[in-house]
C-alpha cells in the first residue's frame, strides 16, 4: 500500500472505529505509543493483530472512494494474466483482472501512482480501470504466473524456425543450437517446478514432440507439449550446465548443478538416457529449505516412533529403512542422524549423491570413476574412528557384509534397502549372502515406509462411504478402540489424538477443497511407517530363515502397526484420504 499521510491514516482509523472493527481501549493505547515514537499507526494495528492488513486496505479504499477487491482466494485464467507480462506485473505490483468493454481492470497496490497507470496503458495499448488490492492479494495472483510458459513456447518456435532453415542448408542433418531463448526456456521450466514443489522433472522425447512432466506430491503431471525441434538445444543446454559430454548420445550420463529460486538454493540431479526418439532427461530437485528434518513432522508417531527411538539409542547395531524409489528413505535417515547428532560423537556418511549437507556430519560423496564405491568407502570410513556410520544404500553383498562387520565392531550403522516392507529387509539380507546369525545379532530396528499426499488445509468433512467404512474396519479391526473408555489410552499409544470408536455406520473423513494453491485438494506429503524392533522372538525367526510373511505375523502379534494401518489411522485423523492410502499401499496387508 502507498505511504499514507497522517491525515489519511486518521481517516482510515476513524472508518475502522465507525464499523466497530477495532477495540477502542486497545486503539487508544496503540495510538499513544505510536505518537510518542513518531511512528505510523496503521502498521502498528496490524502488528498488534488488532486488524488484518486486508481490512486496512479495504478501509483505505473506502476512504479514498476507489474500488477494492480481495484477491487472496481468486483463481485467474492464464489468458487474462497474459495481458500484463509477469516481470512488469511484479515490478509495478499490478495484476490484470478482466477485460470490460475494451478496458482492462487492473488491481494495484498504489492506485494513486499515475505514472505506473500510464505506463501500463501504453504498454498493453488499452485503457485501464484501476482497483485497490492488498500486497498479499497481488502476490497471490503473481504466483499464478508460474504456469506461464510463453517464454518456453517462444523459444521453441524460434528454435523450430532456425532448425528448419539450417536443416535445409545442411541436407536435413541435425544442428544443435544454444541460444539465449533456450536458456530462458530451461529457467522457466525449473522455476515452475521449484515453485510447484515438484520432486522431479521429466523431459521426454516422442516422435514429433517433446513432453515436459513434473512429479508433484508423488504424482506425475504433464505441464507442457513442445515442438520436437527444441529438444537438441534444450538437452544440450542441460548437459553443459551439468558438465556432461554434449556430443555423447549413445550411453546414459549423470550429473548435477544448482539453481536459485526465490532466494532458495535447489540442488539438481540430472540423469540423461538414450531412448528411441532421442534423449530422455530426468531432473531430481532437492530443496533443502523445504524439507522437515524431523521424523515427527514427517508423520512417524506412536509405536513406530518408539521402536525407532529405542533402536537409535543403542550404542551399536543397524537401523535399516526400506521402500520404493522416492519414498523418503534418505530423508528419514537424515532426520535420525539429526536426532542423535552431538559434538560427543563422530558421524561419517557415504552417499551417492550427498543430498542434504549437514553441519557437524562428515559427508563423503561416492565417486565410482575414481574408485570410491560404497564398499571401498566404507572400508576407509572404519579407519576414521567413527561412532555412527551412514551408508546411502546397500546395493551389493560386499557393502552388506561390511555394514554388518561395522555394526559388530561397535558402530551404529544407518542404511537403506529397496524392499516392499520392513519385514522384507531380513530375507533380502539373506539373499545377499549374510549369515542369519549375523543379521539377528546386528539389526536393531527395521523401518518400512511410503509417502502419501496430505489433505489441503481448506477442507470439507465428509462421511465415509459404505466401502470405505468396511475397508477401515477390516484394516483397523484390532486397533481401533471398542469403547469410549479405550479412546484416550489407545490414542496416546498410537500417537493419533481423538481416535473414533470402531463402528459399522461410518467415519468422518477429510476431503481437500480444490484451490489455486491446492489444485488437486492435496498439499505436501506425509510418511506411512512400520517399524519392527528386532527382539529375541524376531531373532529366532531370522536364524530359522523365516519368510517376510511369517516375520510380519509375529510382529503384528506384538503390536506393530503396519504401513496400511498407519495410513488408515492418518485418514481418520484428517491427514490424508482412504483413496490416497490405497493408491500407495494397496499391495500391502
Amino acid at each position: 500500500m502507498a505511504l499514507l499521510t497522517k491525515e489519511m491514516q486518521d481517516r482510515v482509523v476513524a472508518a475502522l472505529q465507525d464499523e466497530g472493527l477495532v477495540d477502542p481501549a486497545k486503539l487508544a493505547e496503540i495510538r499513544s505509543k505510536t505518537e510518542a515514537a513518531k511512528q505510523p499507526i496503521l502498521p502498528a494495528l496490524v502488528e498488534q493483530k488488532l486488524v488484518t492488513n486486508e481490512t486496512i486496505v479495504h478501509a483505505t479504499a473506502f476512504v479514498m472512494k476507489v474500488p477494492y477487491v480481495n484477491l487472496r482466494n481468486v483463481r485467474m485464467e492464464q489468458d487474462v494474466l497474459m495481458n500484463i507480462p509477469q516481470d512488469v506485473a511484479q515490478r509495478s505490483m499490478a495484476v490484470p483482472l478482466c477485460l470490460e468493454e475494451g478496458r482492462l481492470a487492473v488491481a494495484m497496490l498504489d492506485v494513486t501512482n499515475v505514472q505506473a497507470t500510464d505506463y501500463l496503458a501504453t504498454l498493453i495499448k488499452k485503457p485501464i480501470r484501476t482497483v485497490m488490492a492488498s500486497e498479499e492479494g497481488i502476490r497471490a495472483i503473481l504466483m499464478q504466473y508460474r504456469n506461464d510458459f510463453s517464454s518456453v513456447k517462444k523459444a521453441a518456435k524460434s528454435s523450430e524456425q532456425e532448425q528448419a532453415q539450417k536443416s535445409a542448408r545442411s541436407g536435413n542433418a541435425k544442428v544443435i543450437t544454444q541460444d539465449s531463448p533456450i536458456s530462458k526456456a530451461l529457467t522457466t521450466i525449473l522455476d515452475f517446478a521449484a515453485k510447484s514443489k515438484a520432486s522431479d522433472i521429466h523431459i521426454e522425447p516422442l516422435e514429433n514432440s517433446l513432453i515436459i512432466r513434473c512429479r508433484i506430491d508423488g504424482v506425475l503431471r504433464q505441464v507442457m507439449d513442445l515442438p520436437k525441434a527444441i529438444e537438441p538445444a534444450l538437452v544440450s543446454r542441460i548437459k553443459i550446465l551439468s558438465n556432461l559430454k554434449i556430443d555423447e548420445h549413445r550411453i546414459p550420463q549423470d550429473g548435477q548443478f544448482a539453481v536459485v529460486v526465490d532466494d532458495r538454493e535447489i540442488d539438481l540431479r540430472i540423469a540423461i538416457s538414450p531412448v528411441v526418439w532421442g534423449e530422455q532427461v530426468v531432473i531430481r530437485l532437492l530443496d533443502k529449505s523445504g524439507t522437515a528434518m524431523e521424523v515427527e513432522k514427517m508423520g512417524m508417531t506412536g509405536r513406530a516412533l518408539k521402536a525407532v527411538t529405542n533402536g537409535i539409542e543403542k550404542p551399536n547395531g543397524m537401523i535399516l529403512t526400506s521402500g520404493p524409489t522416492g519414498s523418503g528413505k534418505s530423508t528419514t535417515l537424515y532426520a535420525l542422524i539429526k536426532k542423535i547428532k552431538s559434538e560427543a560423537i563422530n558421524i561419517v556418511t557415504l552417499e551417492d549423491p550427498v543430498e542434504y549437507k549437514m553441519d557437524g556430519v562428515n559427508q563423503i560423496q561416492v565417486n565410482v570413476d575414481a574408485g570410491l564405491t560404497f564398499a571401498s568407502g566404507l572400508r576407509s570410513i572404519l579407519r576414521q574412528d567413527p561412532d555412527v556410520v551412514m551408508v546411502g544404500e546397500i546395493r551389493d553383498s560386499e557393502t552388506a557384509n561390511l555394514a554388518v562387520q561395522a555394526a559388530l565392531t561397535g558402530h551404529l550403522v544407518f542404511s537403506t534397502l529397496h524392499t516392499n516392507s520392513a519385514a522384507g529387509i531380513m530375507p533380502r539380507l539373506l539373499d545377499m549372502g549374510i549369515e542369519p546369525f549375523l543379521i539377528a545379532s546386528t539389526l536393531n530396528t527395521v523401518i518400512g515406509q511410503r509417502l502419501v499426499r496430505r489433505v489441503a488445509e481448506k477442507r470439507d468433512i465428509v462421511q465415509s462411504t459404505e466401502m470405505e467404512t468396511e475397508e477401515i474396519n477390516e484394516v483397523l479391526g484390532d486397533v481401533l478402540p471398542k469403547t469410549q473408555e479405550e479412546v484416550a489410552r489407545l490414542s496416546a499409544d498410537l500417537g493419533y489424538p481423538n481416535l473414533p470408536v470402531k463402528n459399522a455406520k461410518g467415519y468422518a473423513l477429510a476431503k481437500g477443497i480444490e484451490t489455486r494453491d491446492a489444485p488437486s485438494g492435496y498439499v505436501g506429503r506425509a510418511g506411512l511407517y512400520e517399524a519392527i524392533e528386532v527382539d529375541e522372538d524376531i531373532q529366532k525367526l531370522i536364524v530359522a530363515r523365516s519368510t517376510a510373511g511369517d516375520l510380519m505375523k509375529v510382529a503384528k502379534a506384538k503390536g506393530v502397526i503396519t504401513m496400511r494401518q498407519d495410513g488408515m489411522l492418518k485418514a481418520l485423523s484428517g491427514i490424508t484420504s482412504v483413496s490416497e492410502v490405497n493408491r500407495v499401499a494397496s499391495d500391502l496387508a
